[in-house]
C-alpha cells in the first residue's frame, strides 16, 4: 500500500489556523495544505459556485493521492460537503473521505455553553446556509442559536488591518448586534477560520462571562478521534512528519500571509485549478 498526506483544504489563508492545530496534536503525519486563494473568499459565492470550486480541490487532492480530505473551510463545509460526500464521492474514490469543521463543532458545542444559548459569527454563506442550526439541534436540541454574518471581518484578515483601528467599528458593530438578538448567549463560534487572528479585537467588546470559542483544537481532537475509529483510513496516511503549501493564487503574498496565520514560515507552490 503506497501511503499518502492528509489533505486540508481552504479557500485561502484561514484553514492555515486549523492546520496549527492539527500538526501540534497530530505532527506524526504528512499534510498537503492547499488554499484557493484566486478565487477567494468564499463567503459571497453563489451556492453552486462554492459546490464547484470545493470539488475541483478534492480533485486535486484525490489526484495527489490523498485518501483523506478535510474541508477546513466554513463555507465549503456549509455548502458543498454534504453534496460531495454523497453524490460525487462514490464516483470519485468510494475508499477515500472527505470530512468537514461544522458537524465536529456541533457534536461539542453544547460543553461549553450553560445558559443553552450559543451565537455563530460566520461568512455570509455559512450563515444563510443554515448548516450550524440544523447540525446543533441534531445534538443538542434545547439549544437557541443565534447567527451573524460578519462579512467585513475577512477582508480585515486579509488586508492586514485585523489588529488596526479600522477594525474597531465592523468588529464591536456584530458583537452588539448579535448579543442584542440574544442576550442569553454566553457562548461564541467563530465560523470562520480567518476570524481567530481578531480574536484580540472581539474581546474588547464581549463581556467577560462570554466565552469565545475558536475551532482548531476541536477539529484537530474529531481528527485523532477519527483516526482511531477508522484504522483502514490511517493506514493509508503516510507518516513523515511533513507539511505542504500549495496556493491558487500569488505564492509571495501567500506565504506572507500563511506565515501569519500559521505561526511558522509558509513556503507555497502555485498550482492551476
Amino acid at each position: 500500500m503506497v501511503k499518502q498526506p492528509i489533505g486540508i483544504f481552504d479557500s485561502g489563508y484561514g484553514g492555515l489556523t486549523i492546520l496549527k492545530e492539527i500538526t501540534a496534536l497530530l505532527p506524526q503525519y504528512d499534510y498537503l495544505y492547499m488554499g484557493d486563494s484566486l478565487r477567494a473568499p468564499y463567503g459571497p459565492l453563489p451556492f453552486q459556485t462554492i459546490y464547484d470550486y470545493t470539488l475541483d480541490a478534492v480533485r486535486w487532492f484525490f489526484a495527489q493521492g490523498c485518501s483523506l480530505v478535510v474541508l477546513a473551510c466554513n463555507t465549503s463545509s456549509a455548502k458543498a460537503l454534504r453534496s460531495i460526500q454523497q453524490i460525487n464521492l462514490p464516483g470519485l474514490a468510494s475508499g477515500n473521505r472527505v470530512l468537514g469543521v461544522i458537524r465536529p463543532t456541533a457534536e461539542v458545542i453544547g460543553d461549553y455553553t450553560l445558559t443553552n444559548h450559543v451565537g455563530i459569527l460566520g461568512t455570509q454563506g455559512t450563515v444563510s446556509s443554515g448548516s450550524y442550526l440544523l447540525e446543533i439541534k441534531k445534538f443538542f436540541p434545547d439549544i437557541t442559536v443565534t447567527q451573524e454574518a460578519c462579512s467585513s471581518w475577512v477582508k480585515l484578515v486579509e488586508n492586514n488591518e485585523y489588529a488596526t483601528t479600522k477594525a474597531d467599528q465592523p468588529v464591536r458593530e456584530h458583537i452588539q448586534k448579535i448579543l442584542t438578538n440574544d442576550p442569553g448567549i454566553d457562548t461564541l463560534l467563530l465560523a470562520c477560520t480567518h476570524y481567530p487572528l481578531l480574536m484580540d479585537k472581539i474581546k474588547l467588546f464581549v463581556p467577560d462571562d462570554v466565552r469565545i470559542i475558536s475551532q482548531g483544537n476541536i477539529i484537530a481532537s474529531s481528527l485523532s478521534d477519527y483516526l482511531i475509529r477508522h484504522p483502514d483510513i490511517r493506514e493509508k496516511c503516510s507518516l513523515q512528519h511533513t507539511v505542504s503549501f500549495f496556493t491558487t493564487g500569488d505564492t509571495g503574498n501567500f506565504d506572507t500571509h500563511g506565515t501569519i496565520f500559521y505561526g511558522n514560515a509558509v513556503h507555497s507552490r502555485h498550482i492551476d485549478l
